[in-house]
């Protein structure tokens, strides 16, 4: 019986390789026999996401606020206050205070809300106005080579008798505008987000409450050896330790972005500067994106309030420059060079998202990507993936 380490070929023997390293060619990199394998898990992966979309949402954003206020309900712990009254203070406390910032501007975004058809209507007619008279011109020579056609037409069969054609007239009419289907629609989708929000919230509470223990539970199952053990105990603290901290300076730049939209469209004499100030702080979490949408839909409406293109154009430059200075030169001294990522694979990855799980998505996209980068960078197997993804 041969040994368990060799194997015999032509009187000559040769090392096994072992089962686990095959996935590999020695260097980290992935062998390419095993990349359609790869290629099946990563659609079978993406499958099951968007399939189970209902349950991994709520997860996700209970597993970030977790790690976002586990510190806190810590730093209460060790004031003897037990866990499940500390992780209950915290959670009401922030339910709390957006509540009352909703309040506060609940009257500015009722007025937004009902001036908008009214706006919608503006911008049509600012529209045609604008544009109608370029191309009225050319619909009118159209009109006279027709009739011109139609003359010459008419003369050169002078003799045969005219056929006069009936013509059918089209006529298309809108479908008026129903109160009760848009208030069924509202409803729906207000308690739709209402059954989400209190689905996030006890499962963040449940999973502060739990402490370490889930930590525990995956350095258990991560192996036998004490190397495995490590790896995963520093993987997991690197996932707490970057994304507490992008959260801690996500909360801090968007607020600073509010604040600063706010007082700056105050300035200019900008209507609901307030909403558009919370807007602004919240489309901040957003990657690129967000900046962009908000900075295009201000303009449009800054178009219809002052009903002048240059003042559109200072709106939009207002948000753009806010959101520049806090993009380039304040989040990337508050977050460090350890949690920053190429800016092309944070584009498509938050597009990515964005496309599985819609605005949710959008939301949650910077999280995933800092958390499989952590993974990636503890993973021997994934090391290219995180040099890929690395600034």
């Amino acid at each position: 019986m041969l040994p368990d380490h060799t194997l015999t070929t032509d009187n000559e023997a040769k090392p096994v390789v072992p089962l686990e390293g095959r996935a590999t060619n020695g260097h980290g990199s992935f062998d390419s026999h095993n990349i359609p394998l790869l290629l099946l898990t990563v659609f079978a992966v993406i499958f099951v996401l968007d399939w189970a979309r209902a349950v991994f949402i709520p997860l996700v954003f209970a597993v970030i606020i977790s790690y976002a206020l586990s510190p806190i309900v810590n730093w209460l712990e060790r004031w003897h206050l037990p866990r499940v009254l500390g992780a209950g203070l915290v959670l009401v406390l922030i339910v709390g205070g957006v509540g009352t910032l909703v309040y506060s501007i609940k009257d500015e975004t009722s007025s937004m809300i009902e001036t908008l058809p009214q706006a919608a209507q503006t911008f049509r007619q600012t529209l045609k106005k604008e544009w109608g008279s370029s191309s009225k011109g050319a619909i009118e020579s159209v009109q006279k080579a027709a009739t011109q056609i139609e003359r010459a037409a008419s003369e050169t069969g002078a003799g045969a008798p005219v056929i006069q054609r009936g013509v059918a007239r089209v006529q298309i009419e809108e479908p008026k505008f129903s109160i009760r289907d848009y208030l069924w629609n509202g409803t729906r989708g207000l308690i739709s987000f209402m059954g989400l929000a209190v689905l996030v919230f006890f499962l963040a509470y449940f999973l502060m409450v739990s402490g370490n223990v889930f930590r525990r539970k995956l350095v258990k199952l991560s192996g036998p050896t004490l190397s495995k053990k490590r790896i995963t105990v520093q993987m997991l603290n690197q996932i707490s330790t970057q994304v507490q901290r992008y959260l801690l300076v996500q909360f801090l730049t968007s607020a600073l972005v509010g604040v600063a939209i706010w007082l700056a469209f105050l300035s200019i004499g900008y209507e609901n500067a307030a909403v558009w100030g919370v807007a602004a702080a919240i489309l901040n979490t957003i990657p690129y994106l967000g900046p962009v949408i908000f900075a295009a839909t201000t303009s449009i409406v800054g178009f219809i309030q002052f009903e002048s293109l240059s003042m559109a154009l200072v709106v939009a430059g207002i948000s753009l420059a806010i959101n520049t200075l806090e993009g380039y030169l304040l989040t990337p001294w508050l977050t460090g060079q350890a949690c920053r990522m190429n800016a092309v694979v944070i584009f498509f990855g938050v597009l990515f998202w964005g496309w599985l799980w819609g605005v949710w998505g959008l939301l949650l996209g910077m999280p995933i990507l800092m958390a499989i980068k952590s993974i990636c960078d503890h993973v021997d197997e994934f090391r290219p993936v995180a040099e890929f993804m690395s600034n």
